[in-house]
């Protein structure tokens, strides 16, 4: 059965952002979005406030009213931060059972500029392309350096690929290197970047809600193999320009610091993507693959004498974090 919806004329979008003591950021995103909104049709945004406890919810509502925002842009206060799927979710169930429900909702990044058109043009390719469920921006630097956001799903090749980094290898798995070599046209993909990432409505329907067990990372990943499963197509459409401010919303791959030991959050993302998705022994082959691969890396980079600029701790943790140490349970799609 084909997952295609008829085109509509006039497609009504919910932008939601999540914010977690980043009000700065969260507000110049929405300033960027202010000379967007007179050219999209039916469209409201919503900052979800992970309970920062730093007084974001505040300054951002009093942006909000000071910028005479109030007709698009609103602010919903969580009670406490449940991580990035929680904070969507919490917008987006409401509206979703509400009695006009949106055509699209786009999960966009509080750290995060929009280019001129870069909204408009994720609704029209999405209303040309009744067949995609999924779609996502070019993210970019600042000076318009493209940044990687449409990738492959995580495999037993790709980790082999992430831990050994030897050229010959990445070349021979090319096919499954998670960051392939970024397209200049739209093409589909297998998931994209949730900083900029828009949703059909049909396809939460069907698959229902982010997967709130993921505090953060993966789950993005993990909802498009979800829509994937179920026939929808996933796309990246590069004329959709979003600047990305590399990791100031969560700091865990802020390009611009030194490297912080990864956060137990990653780990538990990672663990869970494989178990839910491939089982206990596709997880285990992904986990020795990758550790043992990662290990040989090492004894190379002493051997030539190259620094290690490796998070502190990374193969201690992933070791203690495997399947091989914390098993194979994991816990339902937290979605209610």
């Amino acid at each position: 059965m084909s997952n295609e919806v008829k085109k509509n004329t006039i497609n009504s979008l919910l932008i939601v952002i999540v914010n977690y003591k980043t009000p700065s950021l969260t507000i110049d995103c929405l300033r960027s979005l202010a000379d967007e909104i007179p050219g999209l049709s039916n469209t409201t945004v919503v900052v979800a406030d992970n309970a920062s406890g730093d007084g974001s919810a505040v300054a951002i509502k009093n942006a909000i009213a000071n910028e005479n925002w109030g007709s698009w842009a609103s602010v919903m206060a969580l009670e406490h931060n449940g991580g990035f799927a929680f904070g969507n979710n919490a917008v987006i169930r409401p509206a979703l059972t509400s009695n006009q429900p949106p055509d699209y909702v786009l999960l966009l990044n509080p750290d995060t500029i929009v280019r001129p058109r870069a909204i408009k043009t994720l609704v029209e390719f999405m209303s040309d392309h009744p067949q995609v469920g999924i779609a996502g921006s070019r993210l970019e630097e600042p000076d318009s350096t493209p940044q990687c956001s449409a990738f492959r799903f995580h495999t037993v090749l790709s980790e082999l690929d992430s831990g050994l980094r030897l050229g010959i290898v990445s070349t021979l798995l090319s096919k499954w290197v998670v960051w392939p070599p970024i397209p200049d046209q739209p093409c589909p993909t297998d998931w994209v970047a949730g900083a900029s990432m828009i949703i059909r409505r049909e396809v939460f329907e069907q698959v229902g809600l982010i997967d709130e067990a993921y505090f953060m990372y993966y789950e993005e990943m993990d909802f498009c193999l979800q829509a994937q499963r179920a026939g929808w197509e996933c796309w990246y459409v590069p004329e959709s320009r979003v600047v990305h401010l590399v990791g100031q919303s969560s700091g865990v791959t802020d390009t611009k610091r030194p490297p912080k030991r990864r956060p137990q959050y990653v780990f538990d993302s990672r663990r869970r993507y494989f178990l839910k998705n491939y089982g206990w022994f596709y997880a285990a082959l992904a986990d020795h693959t990758w550790a043992s691969s990662y290990l040989l890396w090492q004894l190379r980079r002493v051997v030539q004498g190259k620094p290690n600029l490796e998070p502190p701790q990374l193969l201690t943790d992933f070791l203690r974090n495997s399947v091989f140490c914390k098993g194979g349970a994991f816990s339902s799609p937290k979605i209610s």
